[in-house]
């Protein structure tokens, strides 16, 4: 591989967790995000209570994605090589973070809306 670019990523990320899996992930990933954007602009403001809600969650997510790309890539921890290694597992702990943080915040939104002045 002479040049990283981004169709050279998407083989990588197919490869990886399969051509299904992955589109299906960027699929979720993109309904997830559309639904945040709508709550927000329907909202008109931030829920602070829920918004720290969210990121309770944090935790959960980034452990649950570690676990979820360790699962699917047949990998474990005695599978690290070096350096690049723990980065790239720090960058999937943290989008695994805030996937989570963004999503409970999505549900909570969806399912409690805020009361609407009369």
């Amino acid at each position: 591989m002479e040049e990283l670019t981004f169709t050279t990523l998407i083989a990588v990320f197919e490869e990886m967790f399969g051509r299904w899996l992955f589109w299906g992930m960027v699929v979720a990933a993109v309904a997830v995000t559309l639904l945040y954007v709508y709550v927000l602009i329907r909202d008109h403001s931030v829920s602070w209570r829920k918004f720290l809600l969210a990121q309770l969650a944090m935790p959960v997510g980034a452990v649950a994605a570690v676990i979820f790309v360790f699962a699917v890539t047949d990998s474990g921890l005695g599978d690290m090589g070096g350096p690049i290694d723990v980065i790239v597992l720090l960058g999937v702990a943290a989008a695994g973070a805030v996937g989570a943080a963004i999503l409970v915040y999505t549900v909570q939104s969806l399912v409690a809306p805020p009361a609407r002045e009369t």
